[in-house]
């Protein structure tokens, strides 16, 4: 079974940065796709970012682009999410999804990911 464990939430003031992590373990690494999603109270959970299992694809959510970056190192089983001019919009929990590399589904959404962290809040304050 695949574990996914995500960490670095808290709170920070809007236009400040912080940077999220996750572990995946159980399964190589380089067989995962993985992603990002967020989920604030009484909304759906959005789409954030996803990257492809070597790192050379990268895609973001129309509201995160040009803020948000997603990278991987494969070495250390690990995917990151630097978070870049936070606004309070951004506040929500935040869950690191594993999918398996070459599965069928749209990287969108959240049907193509078998395996999820618990999620870390981050808020951001005005």
């Amino acid at each position: 079974q695949v574990q996914v464990v995500e960490s670095g939430g808290g709170l920070v003031q809007a236009g400040e940065s912080l940077r999220l992590s996750c572990a995946a373990s159980g399964r190589t690494f380089t067989d995962l796709e993985m992603a990002w999603f967020r989920q604030a109270p009484g909304r759906e959970r959005d789409f954030v970012a996803a990257i492809s299992w070597s790192g050379g694809s990268v895609l973001y959510g129309d509201d995160v682009k040009g803020r948000f970056t997603a990278s991987r190192d494969n070495a250390k089983n690990t995917v990151s999410l630097q978070m870049n001019s936070l606004k309070t919009e951004d506040t929500a929990v935040y869950y690191c999804a594993a999918g398996q590399r070459g599965n069928s589904g749209s990287f969108y959404r959240p049907e193509k990911y078998e395996f999820w962290g618990q999620g870390t809040q981050v808020t951001v304050s005005s």
